[in-house]
């Protein structure tokens, strides 16, 4: 059968750290790659579960919170600057 090539962009920090990996267990980069395809072809689906990764209840109260500022700057306080900030926790402190 004919073999054609296939170009992949990725970080260079994933690119090494798979590398690294495929080494390990006695395969190149470019059998990983074609296992994956081969598997995808005779499944007919990703084989692997995609799913949205969901943040921890403290990030998930931080974009709320985010959300609610930007919805409604006039009802929370604004600095000049960080330092102004900085500043004002102290003296609370």
């Amino acid at each position: 059968m004919a073999q054609t090539s296939v170009n992949i962009r990725m970080d260079e920090k994933t690119k090494k750290e798979f590398d690294r990996f495929c080494k390990e267990i006695g395969i190149s980069v470019s059998t990983a790659f074609h296992l994956f395809a081969g598997k995808v072809v005779r499944e007919q689906r990703i084989p692997f579960e995609l799913t949205a990764e969901m943040p921890n209840a403290d990030t998930a109260a931080a974009i709320e919170e985010a959300r609610e500022f930007k919805a409604h700057p006039e009802e929370y306080k604004r600095y000049a600057s960080f330092a102004d900030f900085l500043k004002e926790v102290e003296e609370d402190a």
